[in-house]
Protein backbone atom coordinates (compact mmCIF):
# COMPACT_ATOMS: atom_id res chain seq x y z
CA UNK A 1 0.00 0.00 0.00
CA UNK A 2 1.34 3.44 -0.97
CA UNK A 3 2.19 6.14 1.53
CA UNK A 4 -0.73 8.55 1.82
CA UNK A 5 0.22 12.17 1.20
CA UNK A 6 -2.41 13.77 3.40
CA UNK A 7 -2.96 17.50 3.22
CA UNK A 8 -4.28 18.06 6.75
CA UNK A 9 -0.95 17.82 8.63
CA UNK A 10 0.72 20.03 6.03
CA UNK A 11 -2.08 22.59 6.36
CA UNK A 12 -1.80 22.47 10.16
CA UNK A 13 1.91 23.28 9.98
CA UNK A 14 1.30 26.24 7.68
CA UNK A 15 -1.57 27.45 9.88
CA UNK A 16 0.62 27.41 12.99
CA UNK A 17 3.35 29.40 11.26
CA UNK A 18 0.87 31.91 9.83
CA UNK A 19 -0.77 32.47 13.21
CA UNK A 20 2.55 33.69 14.58
CA UNK A 21 3.13 35.97 11.60
CA UNK A 22 -0.42 37.31 11.88
CA UNK A 23 0.14 38.26 15.54
CA UNK A 24 3.30 40.16 14.60
CA UNK A 25 1.38 42.09 11.95
CA UNK A 26 -1.37 42.99 14.41
CA UNK A 27 1.25 44.18 16.89
CA UNK A 28 2.32 46.64 14.18
CA UNK A 29 -1.26 47.81 13.63
CA UNK A 30 -1.93 45.75 10.49
CA UNK A 31 -5.02 43.52 10.49
CA UNK A 32 -4.62 40.99 7.64
CA UNK A 33 -7.89 41.01 5.70
CA UNK A 34 -9.30 38.89 2.89
CA UNK A 35 -12.32 39.96 0.84
CA UNK A 36 -14.31 37.17 -0.83
CA UNK A 37 -16.82 37.87 -3.59
CA UNK A 38 -19.38 35.17 -4.34
CA UNK A 39 -22.05 35.41 -7.04
CA UNK A 40 -24.86 32.87 -6.64
CA UNK A 41 -25.03 29.69 -4.55
CA UNK A 42 -22.91 27.09 -6.31
CA UNK A 43 -22.15 24.18 -3.95
CA UNK A 44 -18.43 24.23 -4.74
CA UNK A 45 -18.20 27.96 -4.03
CA UNK A 46 -20.09 27.56 -0.75
CA UNK A 47 -17.78 24.76 0.36
CA UNK A 48 -14.60 26.69 -0.45
CA UNK A 49 -15.97 29.84 1.17
CA UNK A 50 -16.72 27.93 4.38
CA UNK A 51 -13.26 26.36 4.41
CA UNK A 52 -11.57 29.70 3.78
CA UNK A 53 -13.55 31.36 6.58
CA UNK A 54 -12.57 28.66 9.06
CA UNK A 55 -8.90 28.83 8.04
CA UNK A 56 -8.84 32.61 8.38
CA UNK A 57 -10.45 32.39 11.83
CA UNK A 58 -7.79 29.92 13.03
CA UNK A 59 -5.01 32.22 11.91
CA UNK A 60 -6.53 35.56 12.89
CA UNK A 61 -7.21 36.89 9.40
CA UNK A 62 -10.35 38.98 8.99
CA UNK A 63 -12.60 37.57 6.26
CA UNK A 64 -15.11 39.91 4.62
CA UNK A 65 -17.82 38.32 2.49
CA UNK A 66 -19.56 40.02 -0.40
CA UNK A 67 -22.50 37.87 -1.46
CA UNK A 68 -24.43 38.73 -4.60
CA UNK A 69 -27.36 36.97 -6.27
CA UNK A 70 -26.78 35.10 -9.51
CA UNK A 71 -28.76 37.88 -11.20
CA UNK A 72 -26.20 40.54 -10.19
CA UNK A 73 -25.29 42.87 -13.05
CA UNK A 74 -21.84 43.36 -14.51
CA UNK A 75 -21.72 46.93 -13.17
CA UNK A 76 -22.62 45.76 -9.68
CA UNK A 77 -19.91 43.08 -9.62
CA UNK A 78 -17.23 45.35 -11.08
CA UNK A 79 -18.25 48.10 -8.68
CA UNK A 80 -17.28 45.87 -5.77
CA UNK A 81 -13.93 45.07 -7.39
CA UNK A 82 -13.22 48.80 -7.72
CA UNK A 83 -14.12 49.31 -4.05
CA UNK A 84 -11.75 46.53 -3.01
CA UNK A 85 -8.95 48.06 -5.08
CA UNK A 86 -9.31 51.37 -3.24
CA UNK A 87 -9.78 49.92 0.27
CA UNK A 88 -6.34 49.98 1.88
CA UNK A 89 -7.51 47.75 4.74
CA UNK A 90 -8.00 44.79 2.34
CA UNK A 91 -4.84 42.83 1.55
CA UNK A 92 -6.24 40.00 -0.56
CA UNK A 93 -9.21 39.38 -2.82
CA UNK A 94 -10.81 36.09 -3.87
CA UNK A 95 -13.59 35.95 -6.44
CA UNK A 96 -15.20 32.55 -6.81
CA UNK A 97 -14.86 31.42 -10.40
CA UNK A 98 -16.03 30.66 -12.96
CA UNK A 99 -18.79 33.24 -13.20
CA UNK A 100 -21.73 32.43 -15.43
CA UNK A 101 -21.01 35.59 -17.41
CA UNK A 102 -17.56 35.18 -18.96
CA UNK A 103 -17.45 38.81 -20.08
CA UNK A 104 -17.94 40.01 -16.50
CA UNK A 105 -15.26 37.62 -15.25
CA UNK A 106 -12.83 38.83 -17.89
CA UNK A 107 -13.49 42.47 -17.00
CA UNK A 108 -12.98 41.74 -13.30
CA UNK A 109 -9.64 40.13 -14.11
CA UNK A 110 -8.59 43.23 -16.02
CA UNK A 111 -9.45 45.79 -13.34
CA UNK A 112 -8.37 43.94 -10.18
CA UNK A 113 -5.22 45.35 -8.61
CA UNK A 114 -2.50 42.67 -8.93
CA UNK A 115 -1.25 43.54 -5.44
CA UNK A 116 -4.50 42.11 -4.01
CA UNK A 117 -4.74 39.14 -6.36
CA UNK A 118 -4.00 36.25 -3.99
CA UNK A 119 -5.31 33.50 -6.31
CA UNK A 120 -3.61 34.39 -9.62
CA UNK A 121 -6.68 35.86 -11.29
CA UNK A 122 -4.92 38.66 -13.23
CA UNK A 123 -2.65 38.41 -16.25
CA UNK A 124 0.15 40.12 -14.32
CA UNK A 125 0.06 37.41 -11.66
CA UNK A 126 0.12 34.68 -14.30
CA UNK A 127 3.05 36.39 -15.99
CA UNK A 128 4.92 36.33 -12.68
CA UNK A 129 4.38 32.57 -12.42
CA UNK A 130 5.47 31.93 -15.99
CA UNK A 131 8.57 34.11 -15.82
CA UNK A 132 9.57 33.04 -12.33
CA UNK A 133 9.93 36.70 -11.36
CA UNK A 134 8.23 36.27 -8.00
CA UNK A 135 5.64 38.92 -8.88
CA UNK A 136 2.18 38.15 -7.56
CA UNK A 137 0.94 34.82 -6.22
CA UNK A 138 0.42 31.47 -7.96
CA UNK A 139 -3.04 29.86 -8.08
CA UNK A 140 -3.70 28.44 -4.61
CA UNK A 141 -4.33 24.88 -5.79
CA UNK A 142 -1.18 24.83 -7.95
CA UNK A 143 0.87 26.11 -5.02
CA UNK A 144 -0.81 23.53 -2.75
CA UNK A 145 0.71 20.76 -4.90
CA UNK A 146 4.17 22.22 -4.25
CA UNK A 147 3.50 22.62 -0.53
CA UNK A 148 2.38 18.99 -0.31
CA UNK A 149 5.55 17.75 -2.01
CA UNK A 150 7.67 19.94 0.27
CA UNK A 151 5.96 18.74 3.43
CA UNK A 152 6.72 15.12 2.61
CA UNK A 153 10.29 15.87 1.58
CA UNK A 154 9.84 14.98 -2.09
CA UNK A 155 12.54 16.81 -4.07
CA UNK A 156 11.52 17.56 -7.66
CA UNK A 157 14.91 18.77 -8.93
CA UNK A 158 16.02 16.67 -11.89
CA UNK A 159 12.88 14.54 -11.76
CA UNK A 160 10.69 13.71 -14.76
CA UNK A 161 7.17 14.90 -14.01
CA UNK A 162 4.05 14.26 -16.08
CA UNK A 163 1.35 16.89 -15.53
CA UNK A 164 -2.01 15.77 -16.91
CA UNK A 165 -4.00 18.91 -17.65
CA UNK A 166 -3.19 22.26 -19.24
CA UNK A 167 -5.58 24.72 -17.59
CA UNK A 168 -4.41 28.13 -16.35
CA UNK A 169 -5.66 27.20 -12.89
CA UNK A 170 -3.62 24.02 -12.39
CA UNK A 171 -1.83 22.37 -15.29
CA UNK A 172 0.23 25.14 -16.80
CA UNK A 173 1.04 27.12 -13.62
CA UNK A 174 2.03 24.05 -11.59
CA UNK A 175 4.29 23.06 -14.48
CA UNK A 176 6.02 26.44 -14.30
CA UNK A 177 6.41 26.18 -10.52
CA UNK A 178 8.00 22.75 -10.94
CA UNK A 179 10.34 23.93 -13.68
CA UNK A 180 11.41 26.83 -11.46
CA UNK A 181 12.63 24.07 -9.13
CA UNK A 182 14.59 22.36 -11.91
CA UNK A 183 12.13 19.59 -12.67
CA UNK A 184 11.73 18.28 -16.22
CA UNK A 185 8.03 18.60 -17.00
CA UNK A 186 5.86 17.07 -19.71
CA UNK A 187 2.48 18.82 -19.97
CA UNK A 188 -0.09 16.26 -21.12
CA UNK A 189 -3.77 16.56 -21.98
CA UNK A 190 -6.72 14.69 -23.46
CA UNK A 191 -5.18 14.61 -26.94
CA UNK A 192 -1.70 13.53 -25.92
CA UNK A 193 -0.65 10.39 -27.76
CA UNK A 194 0.72 7.48 -25.73
CA UNK A 195 -0.37 9.18 -22.51
CA UNK A 196 -0.23 6.04 -20.33
CA UNK A 197 3.31 5.35 -21.55
CA UNK A 198 4.48 8.90 -20.79
CA UNK A 199 3.03 8.72 -17.29
CA UNK A 200 4.37 5.20 -16.71
CA UNK A 201 7.93 6.45 -17.23
CA UNK A 202 7.64 9.56 -15.05
CA UNK A 203 8.98 9.90 -11.52
CA UNK A 204 5.99 12.00 -10.44
CA UNK A 205 2.48 12.31 -11.89
CA UNK A 206 0.19 15.27 -11.20
CA UNK A 207 -3.35 14.49 -12.34
CA UNK A 208 -5.52 17.53 -13.05
CA UNK A 209 -7.63 16.60 -16.06
CA UNK A 210 -11.07 16.70 -14.44
CA UNK A 211 -12.10 13.13 -15.26
CA UNK A 212 -13.05 10.72 -12.48
CA UNK A 213 -10.58 7.85 -11.98
CA UNK A 214 -8.92 8.64 -15.31
CA UNK A 215 -5.45 7.57 -14.17
CA UNK A 216 -5.51 3.80 -13.75
CA UNK A 217 -2.98 1.07 -13.11
CA UNK A 218 -1.78 1.17 -16.74
CA UNK A 219 -0.50 4.74 -16.13
CA UNK A 220 1.71 4.01 -13.13
CA UNK A 221 4.73 2.03 -12.00
CA UNK A 222 6.45 1.22 -8.72
CA UNK A 223 8.41 3.95 -7.03
CA UNK A 224 6.29 6.79 -8.37
CA UNK A 225 4.64 9.66 -6.51
CA UNK A 226 1.13 10.58 -7.65
CA UNK A 227 -0.57 13.88 -6.78
CA UNK A 228 -4.32 13.84 -7.45
CA UNK A 229 -5.81 17.31 -7.93
CA UNK A 230 -9.18 16.15 -9.25
CA UNK A 231 -12.50 16.65 -7.47
CA UNK A 232 -15.21 14.56 -9.11
CA UNK A 233 -18.27 12.49 -8.27
CA UNK A 234 -18.22 8.85 -9.39
CA UNK A 235 -21.07 6.70 -10.67
CA UNK A 236 -22.14 5.96 -7.09
CA UNK A 237 -22.32 9.61 -6.11
CA UNK A 238 -19.11 9.36 -4.10
CA UNK A 239 -16.36 12.00 -4.15
CA UNK A 240 -13.28 10.87 -6.05
CA UNK A 241 -10.24 12.24 -7.81
CA UNK A 242 -8.75 11.91 -11.27
CA UNK A 243 -6.85 8.84 -10.07
CA UNK A 244 -8.32 5.37 -9.60
CA UNK A 245 -7.07 5.29 -6.03
CA UNK A 246 -7.84 1.65 -5.23
CA UNK A 247 -5.75 0.25 -8.09
CA UNK A 248 -3.00 2.89 -8.19
CA UNK A 249 -2.32 2.83 -4.45
CA UNK A 250 -1.34 -0.84 -4.73
CA UNK A 251 1.47 0.00 -7.15
CA UNK A 252 3.04 3.42 -6.53
CA UNK A 253 5.27 4.58 -3.67
CA UNK A 254 3.08 7.49 -2.59
CA UNK A 255 -0.28 9.02 -3.56
CA UNK A 256 -2.46 11.88 -2.33
CA UNK A 257 -6.04 10.89 -1.44
CA UNK A 258 -9.28 12.57 -2.50
CA UNK A 259 -10.67 13.99 -0.34
CA UNK A 260 -8.00 14.90 2.18
CA UNK A 261 -5.04 15.61 -0.10
CA UNK A 262 -4.33 18.74 -2.12
CA UNK A 263 -7.76 20.19 -1.41
CA UNK A 264 -7.12 20.22 2.32
CA UNK A 265 -4.13 22.51 1.72
CA UNK A 266 -5.70 25.06 -0.62
CA UNK A 267 -7.23 27.36 1.99
CA UNK A 268 -3.95 27.33 3.95
CA UNK A 269 -2.14 28.53 0.83
CA UNK A 270 -4.79 31.21 0.29
CA UNK A 271 -4.22 32.44 3.85
CA UNK A 272 -0.46 32.37 3.32
CA UNK A 273 -0.81 34.67 0.32
CA UNK A 274 -2.95 37.11 2.36
CA UNK A 275 -0.34 37.24 5.13
CA UNK A 276 2.46 37.75 2.60
CA UNK A 277 0.49 40.59 0.99
CA UNK A 278 -0.02 42.28 4.37
CA UNK A 279 3.66 41.84 5.26
CA UNK A 280 4.66 43.85 2.20
CA UNK A 281 3.35 46.93 4.01
CA UNK A 282 6.25 46.56 6.47
CA UNK A 283 8.89 46.76 3.73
Amino acid sequence: MAELLKGVPAAAKITEELSSRCEKLKARGIIPTLAMLRVGEKPGDLSYESGAEKRCAKIGITARKIILPSSASKDEILGHVHEINSDESIHGFLMFRPLDDKDTESSAREILSPSKDVDCMTDESLAGVFTGSGTGYPPCTAQACIELLDFYGIDVAGKNIAVIGRSLVIGRPVSMLLMNRNATVTICHSRTQNLPSICHNADIIIAAIGRPKFVGENFVSSGQTVIDVGINVDENGKLCGDVDFDSVSEIVRAVSPVPGGVGALTTAVLAKHVIESAEKLLK
